[in-house]
């Protein structure tokens, strides 16, 4: 999906979407051949968590914690 597709869908703006992202809220995004952000399943879903947490209160620091204790889960 593209970016304004995802955009619609969860609305949110686009520049959420790139501000979530480019601060390590969620994993860098799929992309295409040519650089543009192509968002697959598991982007989306880590874009509803990143929402989900942001609705419940927590801290974008802990958010970003978050993502990265499971990445490096993940790396193991």
């Amino acid at each position: 999906m593209t970016i304004k597709e995802v955009s619609e869908e969860l609305g949110l703006t686009q520049d959420t979407l790139r501000y979530y992202e480019k601060i390590g809220m969620i994993p860098p995004v799929t992309r295409t051949e040519r650089g543009i952000r192509d968002y697959q399943e598991n982007d989306i879903a880590w874009v509803k968590l990143a929402t989900c947490m942001r609705s419940a209160g927590l801290p974008v620091k802990v958010m970003i914690d978050y993502l990265n204790l499971f990445q490096q889960g993940v790396q193991k």
